[in-house]
Parts: structure tokens; sequence; C-alpha cells
């Protein structure tokens, strides 16, 4: 499987100490002070457990919340989502399917005319790959989800 999933073990060897309590503890990492929350440079974003893609450059917007905000997923197959009534709030988590790793929310709230969805998103669950860095990094096939 190209997308492997790491053990807890190699996980804390190769992540930050942010990264792996957003990806593994289901931490939260700090509004607008995030590495991807102001980038729109057209790329994809991967997940930093097992580089498989997530979400387009495309489909990001400036949702004013400090994270990172898509309208979808490159593929709803890619993520799973669980209800989480953490803090006393009712609120959809969103997950990687392959490495379980914890990502963020989705909400209701997003443009109506990118499908109505917010999907809130820790920059520190992320990689970003440039446009540009697709093809040498393995990406060659997602470049048509990327306009």
């Amino acid at each position: 499987m190209r997308w492997k999933k790491k053990s807890k073990e190699e996980l804390k060897k190769t992540l930050t100490k942010e990264q792996y309590a957003v990806t593994q503890e289901n931490a939260t990492e700090r509004p607008f002070t995030n590495e991807y929350n102001e980038n729109y440079k057209k790329g994809i974003y991967v997940d930093i457990t097992t580089l498989e893609p997530l979400f387009s450059s495309s489909d990001k917007f400036n949702s004013g919340c400090g994270w990172p905000a898509f309208s979808k997923p490159l593929d709803r197959v890619l993520i799973k989502e669980k209800r989480d009534s953490s803090f006393g709030m009712e609120r959809i988590e969103v997950r990687s399917k392959n490495s379980d790793s914890h990502l963020g929310h989705v909400f209701n709230d997003g443009p109506t005319e990118k499908g109505g969805l917010r999907y809130c998103i820790n920059s520190a669950s992320l990689k970003f790959i440039p446009y540009e860095d697709m093809d040498r990094e393995g990406y060659e096939d997602f470049k048509k989800y990327v306009r």
C-alpha cells in the first residue's frame, strides 16, 4: 500500500510534538498562527503521517476561522467522519481514513456556491506539496484536481 500507516513509535520520531498531538491525540492548534491558514499557493495538501493526498488548493477558501478551510476533500473515500461531543459541543470530526489521524472538523457553514461545507483542518495534520513539485514528489496523477 502506497500510503502506509506508521507505528506510534515511528510517528513520535518523525513528527513534531504539535503534529503528533494533533494527529494522534486529537489536539487543536492555535488559530491564525498555523502554517497553512494563509497559504493560497497552487498545489495539494497531504496527510502528514502517510503523505496520502487529501485536499486541493482549488477547494481552499478564506473562512476567517484561523485554520485552513476547504469546501471538499479530493475524494470522500479518503476521509472518515465521526460524531464529536467533546468540550460540550456537537461537531463532526474529520479523520484520514487510512491513517486514522485527526484532521479537524467539518461544518455546514461553507460557501453555498461550493457545496456549503467547511472542512476546518489543522495545518499540523497536513503537508503542502506545491504544484510545480507534484511530479517530482510522485503526485502527478493528482494534478487534475488542481485548477
